[in-house]
């Protein structure tokens, strides 16, 4: 159902090239900077620095998108990202304290280790984590498009895993009225999430 960070629209980075396109650089950080964020913080940093991860990695995209669109072999957006973002970790992980106990000596070398080796590892989470962020995107723009009760009847059932019946139930609605809610909520969760999909930016 969800695509894959290779299917975000080749539009919707091209759009990128404009630096005053609000609404392209607001869709890009909404799924890509909760995911980044928390990649740094696995990666060991602490939210301070995993927050200035997020806002180095996007100060780079921004100066630099333009050139990478450019190039004839650029590869894929996900795997440029992934490249910045652990470039600018292992610098944070790698830099010396200014002065108590900060990450340096023996555990930032560590880190900055395990860093290193678990680059395929740390691909791979991306990817899981890029679905689970667009589904989070879709569902809130969702939420917001429907009736309460249709809601209701998708969460309690699709998410809280509560049946069918008990959801008719609880929502004092007729079990029909809770299939066609379900059937309703994920078309507009299907349709939503094929507005990243299409397309392969490589």
């Amino acid at each position: 159902m969800f695509p894959s960070p290779s299917d975000t629209r080749a539009s919707l980075i091209v759009r990128l090239r404009d630096q005053d396109d609000r609404d392209a650089w607001d869709e890009v950080m909404a799924i890509y900077g909760p995911l980044v964020f928390r990649m740094a913080l696995r990666q060991g940093l602490q939210r301070a620095d995993a927050n200035d991860v997020v806002q180095q990695v996007f100060t780079a995209i921004f100066q630099s998108v333009d050139k990478w669109l450019e190039q004839s072999e650029r590869g894929r957006f996900r795997n440029w990202l992934i490249g910045i973002g652990r470039n600018v970790a292992l610098n944070m992980l790698n830099r010396k304290p200014k002065g108590g106990i900060g990450v340096g000596g023996t555990e930032g070398l560590d880190k900055v280790g395990r860093l290193k080796a678990e680059e395929d590892e740390l691909a791979s989470e991306f990817d899981i984590e890029y679905q689970r962020e667009v589904y989070r995107w879709a569902a809130q723009r969702v939420e917001l498009d429907v009736d309460p009760k249709t809601w209701e009847a998708f969460r309690r059932t699709h998410v809280d895993g509560v049946s069918i019946s008990e959801a008719a139930k609880q929502l004092g609605v007729g079990v029909g009225q809770v299939y066609v809610a379900r059937s309703r909520v994920m078309k507009r969760l299907q349709s939503s999430v094929s507005h990243y999909s299409g397309v392969a930016d490589d």
